[in-house]
């Protein structure tokens, strides 16, 4: 709980986001070290700027406390970069969140997510495509993603609870608001069958500012993005962008070309999204399809000795942190300190001789061996 209080004083700083926190904890590795940092050592750290050092002295742990107590009162979770339970995914991102309210269960770490989200001012057909989209992918084990909004993101969080699976919704805003209002029910739904977040504290309210913030929370927890209708200049358009920076995969259900929500998905399509007719176009996508994963224990995966033995140190210590769970490229450089060109060489011999498989997004496993 001690820990937890100097991440709460760490993520609700003024003017101190993910980015900046990130450029801190390279320095000083835990929150509790920023607190305890004098201003001559934040002074040392030649990347924060004079805002950042004031901002870091502010010393008081009112705030907090107040969340921790909160939390309590309501029933909320407050889950940590560092906490094992952490989606994996989010975990990839340029911005994570660094600490994530929760109310109700997130699947496993590793889970397989695809985020759907769309108009508010939805038709009825992108409501029923949405809806089947989401109840075919939650069939097939994947944890379907979205907003909470009206319209598109309403229908893909029904989708999934119809097929009795887990959805997660996230918020922009604390996760003791309901917002929109007549999406209560909704809400309690999810929270038995999955999980609502937000990076938001308790008691923060909806406000246009919040939600692009949301959207890249959105993205970064899936494998690919879902965009069933989309106007011009639709929020759902941003969660598109944030996913291709993300190096996520982004799909687009196609539209009539005289309805205003088809211009953005129509748009995504001419700009390479891959166009989704049907469930399968999106499956195809998704590591569960693409290759076929080693059988093992405790997500150990083992490789026939005689081709061990023929691997150079450097493909051995690639090996070693390769599993059966997809691990995304950037997350082997910072595990392994190596550069992107040099992971990027050991893996492509690695494929050709038929030890790894590329999956899109840049993430690697594993193939059978045995």
């Amino acid at each position: 709980m001690d820990k937890l209080k100097y991440w709460l004083w760490l993520t609700n700083l003024s003017g101190i986001g993910s980015i900046k926190i990130t450029k801190a904890l390279k320095v000083f590795e835990s929150p509790e070290q920023i607190w305890n940092a004098t201003k001559l050592d934040l002074k040392c750290a030649d990347m924060l700027s004079e805002q950042d050092i004031y901002s870091y002295t502010n010393k008081s742990l009112d705030k907090a406390e107040k969340i921790l107590s909160d939390l309590e009162k309501l029933g909320i979770e407050a889950i940590t970069f560092k906490d094992p339970r952490y989606p994996q995914e989010l975990k990839n991102i340029y911005d994570p969140p660094y600490v994530l309210y929760v109310k109700g269960n997130l699947p496993p770490c590793d889970a397989i997510c695809i985020s759907i989200v769309g108009s508010r001012k939805a038709s009825l057909y992108g409501q029923n495509v949405a809806e089947k989209l989401s109840y075919q992918l939650a069939e097939k084990g994947i944890t379907v993603v979205s907003g909470m909004a009206r319209g598109i993101d309403t229908s893909a969080h029904k989708g999934a609870l119809k097929a009795g699976k887990k959805t997660i919704a996230v918020l922009g805003c604390g996760v003791d608001i309901v917002y929109p209002k007549e999406n209560t029910k909704l809400m309690e739904y999810i929270i038995n069958n999955g999980a609502v977040i937000s990076e938001f504290p308790p008691g923060t309210y909806p406000k246009p500012g919040n939600f692009p913030a949301r959207n890249r929370i959105i993205s970064g927890l899936a494998y690919g993005t879902v965009v069933v209708e989309a106007g011009e200049r639709s929020g759902s358009l941003i969660t598109a962008d944030f996913a291709l920076e993300q190096g996520r995969d982004v799909f687009a259900v196609p539209g009539n070309i005289d309805n205003y929500n088809s211009i953005g998905t129509n748009n995504l399509i001419k700009q390479g999204a891959k166009m989704v007719t049907c469930v399968e176009d999106v499956l195809e996508e998704l590591p569960i399809n693409n290759i076929e994963l080693c059988n093992t224990n405790n997500g150990i995966t083992k490789i026939n000795d005689s081709v061990y033995l023929d691997l150079s140190n450097e493909e051995k210590i690639i090996i070693s942190h390769l599993s059966t769970t997809p691990i995304h490229i950037d997350e082997l450089c910072r595990k392994l300190g190596y550069s992107m060109q040099k992971i990027n060489s050991i893996l492509t011999l690695l494929e050709v001789k038929g030890l790894v498989a590329q999956i899109p997004g840049k993430y690697f496993a594993l193939v059978n061996q045995l």
